[in-house]
């Protein structure tokens, strides 16, 4: 059985790091590199980062920057943001990415994501889906959340399993940032048509609700922001907290 991974998320916007409620990323919290060099200290397994002004501004992905973030991360780095082409995985990895985030490309062109996996490997395509919840339904958002697709949660999650992803990066768009817990029903309607690892993200306030996203919803992997930028809670408290719960973390 793999381990449950504890993957902070990183909003990047211009020069700094962002983070709000429900996708308002209004408050800025610190720069990329301290926070990228903090994390480094402190046990995390993985990294995400994620340009939230390059699909709209239109641009490609600020690879100079991200190869200074490499430089400087010492665990598995993942980077979204701006990636609407096969040179923009290829030129991210030679950045010193790890893994691609893809999301609003992926509904334009679902093929991306093949070329990418046939290219590069499953291993480095994630594919990250935003959701509300509208009726009994949990529909995806594209562009910052900002664009229903129209598409139910777990038909896409099927979709882009099939295209080639390796991993989804989840996210309760009502639930982000407001600490109260993740949406364990979206969660669990991901988790039961998908075979390849569901990243839990949105609403993390404390480490029971990280127990619950993985216990419950079947997460093998959980992902919080502001929990580590507004609390004194740590990953390695997180980790401690599932490791007594039975559930196998890294260390």
């Amino acid at each position: 059985m793999l381990k449950t991974r504890i993957i902070p998320t990183l909003l990047w916007k211009g020069e700094t790091l962002v983070k709000g409620q429900q996708f308002n990323s209004w408050r800025t919290v610190t720069t990329p590199m301290p926070a990228v060099k903090v994390y480094n200290t402190r046990q995390v397994d993985e990294l995400i980062i994620v340009d939230i002004l390059a699909t709209h501004e239109k641009r490609v992905p600020d690879y100079a920057s991200i190869t200074d973030f490499a430089r400087e991360c010492f665990m598995p780095l993942t980077i979204g943001g701006g990636i609407t082409d096969i040179t923009h995985i290829r030129n991210l990895l030679l950045a010193g990415a790890d893994k691609i985030a893809l999301n609003s490309a992926a509904y334009d062109d679902i093929a991306l994501i093949s070329r990418g996996a046939d290219k590069y490997g499953t291993q480095c395509m994630v594919v990250s889906i935003d959701a509300a919840k509208e009726g009994n339904d949990h529909i995806c958002y594209s562009h910052c959340g900002t664009r229903s697709t129209g598409m139910k949660v777990e038909e896409w999650a099927a979709k882009v399993e099939k295209a080639g992803a390796g991993e989804i990066l989840l996210t309760s768009i009502p639930h982000d940032g407001m600490m109260e817990g993740y949406d364990i029903e979206l969660i669990k309607k991901v988790t039961a048509v998908v075979s390849i690892p569901v990243i839990a993200q949105g609403g993390c306030g404390h480490y029971e609700h990280m127990a619950q996203a993985i216990l419950e919803g079947g997460a093998q992997a959980v992902s919080a922001a502001s929990m580590f930028h507004f609390t004194e809670q740590t990953p390695m408290e997180a980790k401690k907290y599932l490791r007594d719960k039975g559930i196998k973390v890294r260390f």
